[in-house]
């Protein structure tokens, strides 16, 4: 019998049913980190660091994969459970930090979906040939794009690992496109090699906090592996492939993001990749003047509206649950009588995502998205540690103690200021905290003096997923 399946005969919940294997898991993994991040943010990362703009792809990828071990003990160690949140409360069983933590993941979302929209129109304008300067017919398209996907979810939407699947090959079949485009013209003989090793280090700054700035903007491309974890009670012996599978996930992903940021450097050059939300179009053009930029720029489009719908269906969902836990105000858990979907957590995580499109451009949602999931990151890179003290009969992945200590340090410090992280990260960030602390007050008080009862959060009722970049 197998480690997993002893764990689950033990277990007092019934069992969710077990039909992903390693090949739809690996694709899940790779799927939920593609997206909006290489797609729309390529260009501002070059911005920060010049020419080598694979070295901070790089460096993500080396934080992403530090805290994958964490993720990879905890899900074997506990493989009905899922999500930062759920280990957060057994390491330390603080509701208020839970809280937090898990109305952080919930922010993220948010501001990854705004930055799909963002995206999303920048890119439609390119399809239809429109200059996509015009501030105010980007604000408005991606106003209305986002108003589809609050309607889309308020229908509800249920996204099968078949769906998975497609958009996962949809997404990565744009970036290939970048990587065999590049490839062809450098054999051909075009482009410029030599940018690969030129930094761009602003006045006052070096080349090291150079890169570690651009480093904590480009690990929003590398989020989206956490979310695998809520797959566990889905996947087939999930102790013993999930190490395995990730690992291979992150490694794919990670190598092909480096390869596309060397034919995007390499085709276009630093600064003209910066202008503008549609770098990777950029290098198409450039490296394939006869290629049809329009199929591109739907193939773009397509990735990261799949990345809004999903997060946001995950924001709202997350607010429905922690209304139905006491810990937010009743209303959130309103549904739809025929429907029933979250109305008002819908309206409420909408209306957020409008005021963070009108208000933030594209590098601080991205920069926020990437701060909150370091915040997270850190605190699981923690969990782990202390959960060292909690024992269980199977065997299960276990990381080597240094990598949970590195990857505390390292999401730390690209977390702080010392990192060279944009100010508008922390303000951005800071507003949304103190809307949820401000929501959590309220129904503490509602829930003392007005209903005279307790609010006890157990956030494993809540299956809490990151965003999908």
């Amino acid at each position: 019998m197998s480690d997993s399946a002893a764990v689950a005969q033990t277990s007092e919940r019934p069992e969710l049913k077990r039909v992903m294997g390693p090949g739809l898991l690996l694709l899940f993994v790779v799927g939920d980190i593609l997206g909006t991040g290489v797609y729309a943010l390529t260009g501002k990362v070059a911005g920060e660091v010049g020419g080598a703009v694979w070295l901070p792809f790089l460096c993500a990828f080396v934080v992403a994969l530090l805290t994958a071990t964490s993720y990879l003990e905890l899900v074997t160690k506990y493989p009905k459970a899922g999500g930062a949140a759920v280990y957060t409360h057994k390491a330390f069983g603080i509701h208020f930090l839970t809280f937090l933590l898990t109305f952080a993941v919930m922010c993220s979302g948010l501001t990854s979906a705004s930055s799909a929209s963002k995206a999303f129109a920048a890119n439609f304008f390119s399809a239809a040939h429109i200059d996509p300067d015009r501030g105010a017919l980007l604000m408005i398209t991606a106003l209305a794009f986002m108003t589809l996907i609050a309607l889309v979810n308020l229908r509800g939407v249920g996204e099968s690992v078949k769906a998975n699947v497609v958009l996962t090959c949809v997404e990565l079949s744009g970036l290939l496109i970048v990587i065999g485009i590049g490839a062809w013209a450098l054999i051909g003989g075009d482009g410029d090699t030599s940018r690969l090793t030129d930094f761009h280090t602003p006045e006052g700054d070096s080349a090291f906090g150079a890169v570690t700035a651009a480093t904590a903007l480009a690990f929003f491309a590398m989020v989206g592996f956490e979310d695998s974890v809520n797959m566990a009670e889905e996947t087939k012996d999930p102790v013993r492939i999930f190490p395995k599978i990730m690992l291979i996930g992150l490694c794919i992903t990670g190598v092909i993001y480096v390869l596309v940021a060397i034919s995007a450097v390499a085709l276009v050059s630093p600064d003209e990749l910066n202008k503008g939300a549609t770098p990777l179009l950029k290098v198409v053009q450039a490296g394939a003047p006869g290629f049809p930029l329009e199929l591109f720029a739907w193939i773009t489009m397509f990735a990261v509206a799949n990345s809004a719908l999903i997060n946001m269906l995950m924001a709202s969902r997350l607010l429905y649950g922690m209304s139905h836990e006491q810990v937010l105000p009743g209303p959130l858990g309103r549904v739809l009588r025929k429907r029933r979907t979250p109305w008002i957590a819908i309206l409420f995580t909408t209306l957020l995502a409008f005021i963070l499109i009108g208000y933030a451009d594209l590098a601080a949602l991205g920069g926020t998205t990437a701060f909150l999931l370091l915040c997270v990151f850190a605190i699981v890179n923690v969990a782990v540690l202390a959960l060292r003290r909690d024992r269980v009969e199977h065997k299960h992945f276990h990381a080597p103690t240094v990598l949970p200590v590195l990857g505390v340090v390292l999401c730390v410090y690209l977390a702080s200021p010392l990192s060279g992280r944009a100010s508008a990260d922390y303000k951005i960030a800071g507003w949304l905290m103190l809307v949820g602390v401000g929501l959590w007050i309220l129904t503490w008080l509602l829930n003392k003096y007005v209903f005279n009862r307790h609010a006890d959060f157990d956030p494993s009722h809540l299956d809490p997923q990151g965003p999908v970049n």
